[in-house]
């Protein structure tokens, strides 16, 4: 496996692979103006208290079962894991290179410079919300919860599943972002890679700070030569002490059943022109093949895998009544865990009723800022709705002051305060933290 790898990155020293020209947002030639690997930047593995927050139980988690079916990009995987997200010991980021070290030095420089970032806002991440705030998930999330978890519009944000729910077995996130393809890492110059990882950086956006991130940057991670949403995912794993252990993409059968691709699948899309999922997004420089992705993962230390899997899809009425996969899939699951965030109110308008009636049939328990289900929809659906810290309307002007955001503003208002001293989503309109969980009666 090592030479393997180490053969495709020294292709790089050679050729482009090909592929689409790396954004350049956000970098300059200064991102290449690297230092060396003498010093050690690796994020030590989290210790059992910090990476195991409590609303998932202390069993030990059991796996969904692995599949055999389907083409395994886990060579990439583990590329993007080291490079781009930053995992492992940083003297093994760039495979050796059969012989080539100025191929591997210019490689390694790059990398170098890009995680002394990355890896110093992990920590500040990790500081934050796996041990300061620690205690508010502890208290708060009850142990006996489905630890199988749906997160609606959570585009990139794998690391926020994981602050509230690291035990979970199973994790489903869903956005208008594509997966994305990752075969062009074992063949990106050290020009290319650079660029494309100071665009990364910028893509990511509030994700390793508040664990949030704007459309904009979303969406110009599909223009990217690295997998934008693959990489925000896999420094997830990282940020939380996690390793991916397989990686494959999936297209959903008319039932919602998962079908694994076969690399005839991929070299079939390749020829075929992908669109966005909405007018305004990004057109990817990637096939339809690399729309949802599963990875497996497992904690440092531990054998047990888990499932993780991203879905590249449109959720509002109009699309899902079109292409219905998607809600026989979230169906068949049964009842839930479920999170959503920084969602931009969508579940706030009516165009989004299918997802949302979802959410309300399946969920068992759920956490979410403002932009979670209003109690103009929850209430009616007998759910109790808790609230902690404060707010006063929503924070995006747009969505202020409507009949939806409304009945959030009164709900504040009726229940007694509970303070929140962190900020996890959306602020309200006056820079206010709050959270809110639903649950049935």
């Amino acid at each position: 496996m090592r030479s393997l790898l180490a053969s495709m990155l020294l292709a790089a020293a050679a050729c482009s692979g090909g592929t689409a020209t790396a954004p350049t947002s956000g970098g300059s030639n200064s991102d290449l103006d690297l230092g060396g690997l003498g010093k050690s930047h690796a994020m030590p593995p989290p210790t059992p208290d910090a990476a195991v927050a409590s609303g998932s139980g202390s069993a030990a988690p059991v796996a969904p079962v692995a599949s055999t079916a389907g083409v395994s990009f886990r060579e990439e995987a583990q590329l993007l894991y080291r490079i781009a997200a930053c995992g492992g010991a940083d003297a093994e980021r760039i495979p050796e290179s059969r012989g080539d070290a100025i191929a591997r030095d210019k490689l390694a420089k790059v990398a170098e410079r890009h995680c002394q970032n990355v890896l110093k806002r992990m920590a500040e991440f990790r500081a934050a919300y796996f041990e300061k705030h620690k205690s508010w998930f502890d208290d708060n999330i009850p142990k006996d919860i489905p630890k199988t978890v749906v997160y609606p519009f959570g585009g990139g944000d794998l690391l926020s599943a994981l602050v509230a729910f690291p035990d979970a077995t199973e994790i489903t996130t869903i956005s208008l972002e594509l997966a994305g393809d990752p075969r062009r890492i074992k063949t990106l110059k050290p020009d290319q890679l650079g660029n494309s990882l100071a665009a990364l950086r910028v893509e990511i956006g509030g994700l390793l700070s508040v664990g949030s991130n704007t459309s904009v940057n979303l969406s110009a991670q599909q223009r990217n030569d690295i997998p934008g949403q693959v990489a925000s995912h896999l420094m997830g794993l990282v940020t939380a002490g996690y390793e991916p252990t397989d990686m494959k993409y999936f297209r959903l059968d008319d039932s919602g059943g998962i079908q694994y691709l076969e690399q005839g699948d991929v070299e079939d899309a390749d020829k075929k022109r992908m669109k966005a999922l909405k007018g305004d997004w990004a057109s990817p420089t990637f096939s339809e093949a690399f729309s949802h992705v599963e990875i497996r993962y497992k904690k440092q230390g531990e054998t047990t895998e888990r499932v993780f899997r991203h879905f590249g899809w449109n959720l509002d009425d109009t699309n899902l009544t079109a292409r219905p996969q998607l809600l026989k899939h979230l169906a068949a699951k049964g009842k839930v865990t479920m999170l959503t965030k920084g969602a931009s109110y969508l579940l706030h308008r009516p165009t989004f009723s299918k997802i949302r009636q979802y959410m309300l049939d399946h969920l068992t328990w759920m956490l979410s800022d403002s932009t979670g289900i209003p109690p103009l929809y929850a209430q009616p659906a007998n759910m109790v709705q808790e609230t902690y810290g404060t707010y006063s309307g929503a924070f995006l002007e747009g969505s202020r002051g409507t009949r939806a955001d409304r009945t959030f503003v009164d709900l504040w208002r009726s229940n007694s305060r509970k303070k929140l001293g962190f900020r996890f989503g959306y602020v309200d309109a006056s820079g206010s933290g709050h959270l809110v969980v639903t649950r049935p009666k």
